[in-house]
């Protein structure tokens, strides 16, 4: 690149970056979904650092009238402004004021949501998995990438500072060759039934607009509110919950999209009204390693998370932000007794997509992130209902028996 058409691209972020806000403006928000994972985790992380980020709160956008009344109220609690109570996400997306959204919506919503926010010129936070099929993901993956907007995953848990911390350690050689990666998480009971119990009346929501682009039906209020465990708006655990076990597989190993996938599960301990399976195993194939997942509800016992490796195991069961455990069981050049890994700080996940809403680097959980644990869960899903064994082929971005 010469030195004119440096300083014209520099130019040219520079305009960008202040047509979306300035160095010193305050950023507005839009929450689009607020359920209990919208108001309780994501809507307090930004209230949390609303001074620090500079932010404000401007719009909570919901189907359901008590949510988004409860959203704008802790807006109204935490900061003194009056937030914006919307019913359609559209309308949010043409609103000026805002400039970034957090999108926390049932799963079968977010890939088009996040298309059309970043056609907008939003930047967006959005909660996983990013899609429940290649067509979607590949459209929403597509649709940020023509576009310089910050899009942050909401996996979580690799921006924890034990996860940073492991990450730099195993990509390091600290563990030798890892080999295998496995985790069980168990529950006495599937985590949609409690949302299920919530009670809802029509005349409160908008019943099309939550099915969204799903077949219509007629009125259904345990869909509506334990849409968890129907496979119409979520497929199952092996995708809402081993999404931040893959995602983290993928974070600390450094290893992108498994090559070949096989699953088991079906309905073992709750046969009832749900279609999302209670009990599934599913072995992912990458390139060097093979990792296993797998959930029994039915029992709260047997959950662990670890990585093998030739020198020894980390075991990162214990995801709450301590650092993870080592132990020397390997074959080759074992780990000495007493090894720790050594600590990292680093930044709330949150509060690391709204620094880089203003320095416009990359988050931690980039599309590229999205777009590699919607493929593992994606091919996990597919799997499980073909009943064969499925490879992906990256080169083509397409799935195939094999």
């Amino acid at each position: 690149m010469t030195r004119r058409e440096a300083a014209k691209a520099a130019a040219v972020t520079a305009i960008s970056y202040q047509r979306i806000l300035g160095a010193n403006d305050r950023v507005g928000i839009g929450l689009i979904g607020c359920g209990s994972r919208g108001i309780r985790a994501l809507l307090k992380d930004a209230l949390e650092f609303r001074e620090q980020a500079n932010l404000e709160v401007r719009a909570a956008c919901d189907i359901w009238r008590q949510h988004r009344e409860e959203a704008a109220g802790a807006v109204k609690k935490a900061a003194g402004n009056d937030a914006r109570q919307l019913r359609a996400y559209r309308e949010v997306l043409t609103l000026k004021e805002i400039d970034a959204v957090i999108i926390a919506t049932p799963d079968h919503q977010h890939a088009t949501m996040l298309a059309d926010a970043v056609r907008a010129g939003k930047d967006a936070y959005v909660e996983k998995p990013l899609a429940m099929d290649m067509k979607e993901l590949l459209a929403a993956v597509d649709a940020v990438k023509k576009t310089d907007r910050i899009v942050q995953m909401g996996t979580q848990i690799r921006s924890l500072p034990s996860s940073m911390a492991a990450r730099k350690w195993v990509q390091g050689g600290g563990l030798g060759k890892v080999f295998k990666v496995e985790q069980e998480r168990n529950a006495l009971k599937p985590y949609w039934h409690n949302y299920g119990q919530r009670e809802i009346r029509p005349e409160d929501t908008e019943w099309k607009a939550f099915l969204f682009n799903r077949k219509d039906r007629p009125w259904d209020a345990q869909q509506h509110a334990g849409w968890y465990g129907y496979r119409e708006f979520s497929r199952g655990p092996h995708t809402n919950l081993m999404v931040h076990f893959i995602d983290l597989v993928h974070h600390i190993t450094g290893a992108q999209l498994p090559r070949r996938v096989v699953t088991l599960g079906g309905a073992f301990r709750f046969r009832d009204n749900y279609s999302a399976p209670d009990s599934v195993e599913t072995i992912l194939e990458y390139e060097d390693f093979l990792v296993r997942y797998g959930t029994a509800f039915g029992t709260g016992a047997g959950n662990y998370l670890k990585f093998f490796g030739t020198r020894g195991t980390l075991d990162a069961s214990n995801w709450s932000g301590k650092p993870f455990s080592v132990s020397g069981q390997g074959a080759e050049e074992p780990l000495p007794e007493g090894t720790r890994i050594p600590e990292m700080e680093s930044d709330p996940h949150m509060l690391n997509w709204l620094k880089c809403l203003r320095t416009r680097q990359q988050p931690n959980a980039p599309i590229e992130a999205g777009y590699s644990h919607a493929v593992a869960v994606i091919l996990s899903d597919e799997a499980l209902m073909r009943g064969r064994r499925l490879v992906y082929d990256g080169s083509r971005r397409a799935i195939r028996e094999g």
